[in-house]
């Protein structure tokens, strides 16, 4: 039996495809199954369409730079950081743990770890099918006991519920119609920390949604102003009423001056017209000024600093050091703490979860320049008269070194390693 066959336990009912809605614009709108979904209700309520007139979809709020580069540096953060398994106490990986190859390296048949974190935490931030909820699922799919791969599903197919016991249950839409019933051990749950219930988190789709709107018409308003507006580079006037010839002739060159190929070229006047060059209107300014105050708009739900948003009014010197860790501390950091202890609720049993925990290796987003660590590093070991609290095979783990080395001299002894001096030993346990 294929171990994929798992999800056709149960009974499988049959139901209508989803029903798209499209506002008049030819934006979706939103997508339900029957009317028992609650999607209907909250499209009934309070709809997508933003007071700036457009219909803002997980698809449309993608195409605004600033959204794909907040959504991309979370999402890559939390794939591209080493996820491990580990003993509490000792602090050692659990590699012999089967957890610890599916966190780290192997979630499924056909996902690496980095594009299964980053997907699951592109639909945590409310980018997924519908982009009403905070949330993403996985399915657990154990052998003989043990959790041997998670498959990622789609959000806007998965309705969690609340039973009379207080536990949780997932009613998920299969591909081929059915819906299955799975329960609370059987689904990874990852959801957004800000939530109306406790169980599916705010979507940051749909609370940016106006931001994110009002961005998405300030492109399209720049975009039209260039495939149709007239940028002359000056205009040409004149005291006398122009002859009909000479107003045609005026007006031909007019049209022929639309789109952005053309843009700030001179008219040729005729008939006493006085050259007048254009400079940048207050009106202009005010729309380049509107277009960089959104980026701020949306990019401050994400706590992700200008900067890294290639702002170029930003000082750019050692203080980027600074606003990167300030990133990872209240930017990532939420959201690492969020992935650890789903893990330990939805992955680890009781007993399990006394011993081990899912935990990531941030050190290298939080390290300072090399002149730093070395500073740092060097006291950690002793000098300069300070209490030494590391030893240098802890500063080579920390700094992801493998173990060191027996240098070639040190073979024609023996194999020994050279004594280190006693002020470099790590204080004795009180």
């Amino acid at each position: 039996m294929s171990i994929f066959s798992i999800f056709k336990r149960g009974e499988v009912t049959a139901v209508a495809p989803p029903v798209s809605h499209v506002n008049a614009m030819g934006g979706e709108l939103g997508q339900f199954w029957d009317m028992s979904d609650p999607r209907l209700v909250n499209f009934l309520r309070d709809g997508l369409e933003t007071q700036s007139g457009i219909s803002v979809t997980p698809k449309s709020a993608m195409k605004n730079t600033t959204v794909i580069r907040c959504v991309s540096l979370v999402s890559f953060a939390i794939g591209a950081l080493p996820l491990h398994l580990r003993d509490k106490e000792t602090k050692k990986k659990a590699v012999e743990h089967p957890l610890f190859r599916v966190l780290h390296r192997k979630p499924n048949a056909w996902q690496t770890a980095f594009e299964f974190r980053s997907l699951m935490q592109q639909r945590a931030l409310g980018y997924n099918g519908d982009g009403s909820r905070g949330d993403a699922f996985a399915r657990i799919v154990r052998s003989r006991g043990q959790i041997v791969q998670l498959v990622p599903l789609a959000t806007e197919k998965v309705r969690p519920k609340q039973r009379a016991d207080w536990s949780l249950e997932y009613e998920y839409q299969r591909p081929d119609g059915g819906k299955i019933t799975l329960a609370q051990q059987d689904v990874f749950h990852l959801r957004f920390g800000l939530s109306e219930d406790g169980i599916s988190g705010l979507s940051l789709v749909k609370q940016a949604a106006e931001a994110i709107g009002l961005a998405l018409q300030t492109e399209r308003a720049a975009a039209r102003l260039f495939k149709n507006g007239m940028l002359v580079g000056g205009l040409m006037s004149v005291t006398d009423t122009l002859s009909d010839e000479a107003f045609h002739r005026l007006k031909q060159q007019m049209d022929d001056r639309e789109g952005a190929d053309m843009a700030h070229k001179w008219i040729i006047g005729e008939e006493g017209l006085d050259a007048k060059p254009f400079s940048q209107s207050g009106r202009d300014s005010q729309h380049i000024e509107q277009r960089k105050h959104q980026i701020e708009e949306i990019a401050r739900p994400f706590g992700v600093p200008r900067p890294l948003l290639g702002v170029d009014d930003t000082s750019w010197g050692s203080g980027i050091d600074v606003l990167g860790q300030f990133f990872v501390r209240y930017g990532l950091n939420p959201w690492f703490e969020a992935w650890e202890q789903a893990i330990e609720r939805s992955l680890l049993t009781d007993t399990e979860a006394d011993q081990y925990e899912g935990k990531f290796n941030v050190g290298a987003l939080l390290r300072g320049s090399m002149k730093d660590q070395a500073d740092f590093f060097s006291k950690a070991l002793g000098s300069g008269g300070h209490q030494p609290w590391m030893d240098y095979e802890e500063v080579r783990e920390t700094m992801d070194l493998p173990e060191k080395q027996i240098a070639p001299n040190a073979l024609a002894t023996g194999g020994a390693q050279p004594n280190r001096s006693s002020e470099n030993e790590p204080p004795e346990p009180a």
